[in-house]
């Protein structure tokens, strides 16, 4: 039993381990990537979003020449978005007219004969903005985006 009391326990240091600037370096990397990565996918979001009014605005002047083509004039007005079916004597030429992905609506202005439809866009260097800014987009947040009649 004695032999047990006076037994000591040695801790060999191996230097296998990592120190503390080491570990400091590696999360400061690690924190400065996912900086990157989060505001890389901020910029995603953005386009797709983008992209969404872009294919929203073409389905509508698809409804839009499908209705002059019936009809013989453009409609002065489209009914609110997400509520109501583009329709007129029985024809249905648009089941909802959609939303900004952000949850307002496009901007439609017509007089029968022409139209145009605005979005406004968050991603300011995309290549297929109007060359001059169109209300109600601001030109700092947001660029216009209009289709018209062909």
């Amino acid at each position: 039993m004695k032999q047990i009391k006076n037994l000591k326990f040695k801790v060999k240091n191996s230097g296998k381990g990592f120190t503390l600037i080491e570990l400091l370096i590696v999360i400061a990397i690690i924190g400065v990537l996912a900086t990157l990565l989060m505001v890389n996918f901020v910029g995603v979001r953005q386009r797709a979003r983008d992209a969404q009014r872009k294919s929203d605005l073409r389905q509508i002047q698809s409804a839009m020449e499908l209705y002059r083509s019936d009809q013989g004039s453009y409609p002065t007005s489209l009914p609110a978005c997400n509520t109501t079916s583009l329709a007129l004597n029985g024809t249905t030429y648009m089941q909802t007219i959609p939303c900004d992905p952000l949850g307002g609506s496009y901007t439609f202005s017509s007089d029968g004969t022409t139209y145009s439809i605005i979005a406004c866009l968050e991603n300011l260097n995309d290549n297929q903005k109007d060359t001059s800014n169109i209300a109600p987009c601001t030109g700092t947040t947001n660029w216009s985006y209009t289709v018209k009649n062909p």
